[in-house]
């Protein structure tokens, strides 16, 4: 009886991990559409994460809308709109404002309340507002 639990132990632990990352593919942008509060970023989903304070907005028009504050710095406050779209399920967004050179973001999590984006080099933590 232990050998059989012994033997399905990793089929399990695989399938956990696999489930654990699994992505959530977009229909189109109206499970995004509106504000959302980005206060951290992380190198790893489960390593330490820097407290950030931007405010994304999704538009209906494939703008992006960003916001962000900077309470010790010159400027309180930066807008910056760039392009985003969804692609294969993803997010795909500007890297930078006037240039045509995207990243794709995939969604970790979600639900109507919070999510977590997987970018090339970051993770992002938001909120609905």
């Amino acid at each position: 009886m232990i050998k059989k639990y012994i033997k399905i132990l990793p089929v399990a632990a695989m399938l956990f991990a696999f489930s654990a990352n699994a992505e959530i593919l977009l229909k189109d942008n109206s499970e995004i559409l509106g504000k959302w509060n980005l206060y951290a970023e992380a190198a790893k989903i489960d390593g330490e994460k820097k407290a950030v304070k931007v405010e994304w907005d999704f538009k209906d028009n494939g703008v992006l809308q960003t916001t962000s504050t900077d309470s010790v710095g010159r400027t309180k406050e930066m807008k910056i709109a760039i392009k985003y779209l969804i692609e294969n399920g993803e997010i795909k967004k500007q890297t930078k404002p006037g240039q045509e050179k995207y990243e794709s973001c995939k969604i970790v999590e979600k639900n109507s309340s919070s999510m977590i984006l997987k970018c090339p080099f970051l993770f992002y933590f938001l909120t609905k507002i």
